[in-house]
């Protein structure tokens, strides 16, 4: 298991709702650097996903010297 990735197969903050991480997770996005390639109007289509969770997600990309993809 790599560094930050827990059980549930994502490495994704449980900052984030329970709702986004599995819908994230059903998309295809357990990986930070997965979400580096699209951007935030695209995720904000993913059920569960609103501005709140997008917020966190890009304090947590930033953290990693990574962002969303700009459109």
């Amino acid at each position: 298991m790599a560094a930050g990735e827990e059980v549930g197969g994502t490495e994704l903050t449980p900052r984030l709702g329970k709702v986004a991480r599995r819908e994230l997770a059903a998309s295809g996005y357990t990986r930070y650097e997965q979400l580096s390639g699209v951007s935030s109007k695209e995720l904000l289509r993913i059920h569960g996903v609103g501005p709140k969770a997008i917020r966190i997600l890009e304090e947590e990309l930033a953290a990693l010297g990574l962002a969303f993809a700009k459109v």
